[in-house]
Order: C-alpha cells, then sequence, then structure tokens
C-alpha cells in the first residue's frame, strides 16, 4: 500500500502542537508497517530526522504554504499531482487540509474547530479559509481523526457530518515529561526565575489561549503573594498578539512575569519540573497537551473547565473558568498555600496521564487509515 503524508509542518526547532502529533504518530506507524510505502509531502527543505525509516520517499513540492492562496494552490493542485505520480492508495493529512480535487481516498486529523466557535482570534483571511474550506473538507474525507470527544461532538455538530466516521485519537504524551530532581529544580530555578517558585505556562502566544486573562490574574495574586512567586511563560509569538503586550506593559508586576519565547523539549522538561503549578488557561482547546505534560513532570495544574479539558484532566486538576479572572487568582492563592492539595493533584494526575500514550494514538491512527480502505 502507497500512504501518502501531508507532512509539511514538521519543521526542526518550530513544533507546534499538530507538529508535534505528526512527529509522534508517523515515527511509530511508518517504522510498525515496513511493508508499506509512506511519501512525506514536505512544502519546503526537509530535515533528515524526520525520515523515521527506510519506507519513506520524501518528496518536496514547492510553494511553501505560508498564506491562504499558498494553501489552495498546493492542496487543490499539488497534492492530486503527487498523488496520481506516486499511485497512492490513501492521503493522510495530520493537519486536516484536503484536496476537493482527487478521488484517492482521504484521512483528516482535524484537531479543534476553534475558528468556528472564535473566527475573530485568527487573521481575517486565515479564518475566511478556515471557515469557507473546512467543513467541506470533513465532508469530503473517509475518514476523520480528532483528539476528544469533544472534538468529535464539535465536528459533527459544526459540519453536519456522520458522527460514525469520525474516531478519536487521543494526543499522547512525550516520555521525556518525568519528575526533575531538586538539585535540577533549584538550576532551573536559578536559570530562569531568580531561584523563586514560579507558575508556568506553555503554548502559543494566541488570544484563544487567555494570555491576557492569565496576566490580569497574576497581577491580582501579587497583592497578596508573600513568597515572590514568579510568572514564566513558554511558547512562540503566534496571531494578534498585541493585547497581550498592552496588557503586559499595563501591569503592575510586569517585572515577575518572564516570557522565554520557545524552549527545546529537553530544556522544556526541566522547566516543567521546577515549576509550582502549570496554569493553563485557555478558552477553547480540543486538547491540551501541556496538561498531560504537566500531570507526567509531577506538576499540579490549575486549568479552564472549557471544551476539551475536563474530559482530558479527569479529576486531576484544579478547574476555574477562564472568563472569570478572579477565579484564576484564586486558584493562585489556593493551590500555592496549601501543599496538601498540591500533592493531592499531583498523585491524581499520574493516574490520570497514564490514559494517554503516543503508541496509543499511533496505533488508533493507523485503525483510522485502514478503515478509510475499507
Amino acid at each position: 500500500m502507497v500512504i501518502a503524508v501531508n507532512t509539511r509542518l514538521l519543521l526542526k526547532g518550530k513544533l507546534e502542537g499538530i507538529g508535534w502529533f505528526s512527529l509522534e504518530t508517523l515515527k511509530r506507524i511508518t517504522r510498525e508497517h515496513p511493508e508499506h510505502k509512506f511519501i512525506f509531502i514536505f512544502d519546503r527543505p526537509y530535515n533528515p530526522d524526520y525520515i523515521f525509516s527506510e519506507n519513506i520517499i520524501p518528496v518536496i513540492v514547492s510553494p511553501p504554504t505560508r498564506h491562504p492562496f499558498l494553501w489552495f494552490i498546493w492542496f487543490q493542485f499539488q497534492i492530486p499531482r503527487i498523488l496520481r505520480k506516486y499511485n497512492a492508495d490513501v492521503f493522510l493529512s495530520p493537519d486536516g487540509y484536503l484536496s476537493l480535487r482527487t478521488k484517492v481516498p482521504q484521512v483528516a486529523v482535524i484537531h479543534d474547530v476553534n475558528f468556528v466557535h472564535r473566527p475573530d482570534d485568527l487573521p481575517w483571511l486565515t479564518s475566511k479559509y478556515y471557515n469557507r474550506y473546512f467543513h467541506k473538507f470533513a465532508k469530503i474525507a473517509t475518514r476523520i481523526a480528532t483528539v476528544s470527544y469533544y472534538s468529535k461532538e464539535d465536528i459533527t455538530r459544526s459540519f453536519k457530518v456522520d458522527y460514525n466516521k469520525i474516531d478519536v485519537v487521543y494526543d499522547g504524551i512525550n516520555q521525556i515529561f518525568t519528575p526533575t530532581n531538586k538539585d535540577e529544580q533549584i538550576e532551573t530555578r536559578s536559570k530562569y526565575s531568580d531561584g523563586k517558585n514560579y507558575f508556568l505556562f506553555v503554548g502559543a502566544l494566541h488570544p484563544r489561549k487567555n494570555i491576557c486573562g492569565l496576566l490580569k490574574a497574576f497581577d491580582a495574586f501579587k497583592s497578596v503573594d508573600k513568597k515572590d512567586i514568579k510568572l514564566l511563560i513558554v511558547g512562540g509569538e503566534m496571531f494578534k498578539t498585541g493585547e497581550i503586550h498592552l496588557t503586559y506593559e499595563n501591569m503592575r508586576n510586569k517585572n515577575d512575569v518572564i516570557f522565554t519565547g520557545r524552549i527545546h523539549s529537553e530544556e522544556l522538561h526541566q522547566i516543567f519540573g521546577a515549576a509550582l503549578t502549570l496554569a493553563f488557561v485557555p478558552f477553547f482547546e480540543g486538547f491540551g497537551i501541556p496538561v498531560v505534560e504537566a500531570m507526567s513532570a509531577g506538576v499540579p495544574v490549575i486549568c479552564s473547565n472549557t471544551t476539551s479539558l475536563p474530559e482530558v484532566g479527569g479529576n486531576a486538576v484544579y478547574y476555574i473558568d477562564p472568563y472569570k479572572i478572579d477565579q484564576i487568582t484564586e486558584a493562585m492563592i489556593t493551590i500555592s498555600e496549601d501543599e496538601n492539595l498540591r500533592n493531592d493533584f499531583i498523585e491524581k494526575g499520574f493516574i490520570q496521564k497514564s490514559k494517554f500514550s503516543w503508541d496509543e494514538t499511533a496505533r488508533k491512527l493507523w485503525m483510522c487509515v485502514e478503515r478509510a480502505l475499507q
């Protein structure tokens, strides 16, 4: 069998959520199925680290997909050409984009449809593209995979597609995220937070991540903080970050906030391990990988009670309403002062995180591909 795969988000040093999903699942699927041929379709020169096994043929197809007009050209004209050239049996797209101009069976991984509910969070043309084409992609897909039952129900409602056409394949956890020892924690805090404890946020700087709400809540928290706790924000800038910068500049305690930018996964492991608590309070998530990474690292979690997050967090996190700044502040106060509560969440987190593994994600995604050919 020939499986063509959209691998345009396998970008060395720039992996976001979907890029990590692509890396972890494709690495396993290609190695576990040497009897099949995989065509990895890149839109720019690729890193050889992403050619995981000998049954992969890498193909570079221009133009680089940096803009909605180029997305249209790449998926509607270039992808059908490559599928014909390599006589592909199926096209797998980990970011959900499909071609409307091929009869080859297609599997779309649609992680969530936040753009339907929060279109103004995105640049205007990007939002228009998503809302114009993704319902078409969902309709023509032979199978759809998504990362939570919340997203499965949301896709069904939003795009009016058959519920039974969608397979849930939870995200996994990078095995590097384990508890760190006291010496490592001291070294990490010395490096990033002047030796002080810190709340941690991990994720792209993006409106739906509610970083403005987190900054305002932290500013209020500092009015009662007696332990000189910092806030560490790890992640690269994406869309519409002007409000984040404005909120930061207007903070009374902005000197206690540290923006690190993107961090390599080995270093991120150390940052997770030394955190007092993960404060992850987005408005919308299809899954929420940082929640299970924190659990795996033995770190308690303050988390939104919206969308998929209660499904992922179970009974192992401190839930708040992300639209209520005072609830985030109160959670920070409570969890910073109550060591027994933190330890309780840590123990529950170790149990909850066992539900998620990339091995299982890859297995279920492969089953989804096989169903597309039945």
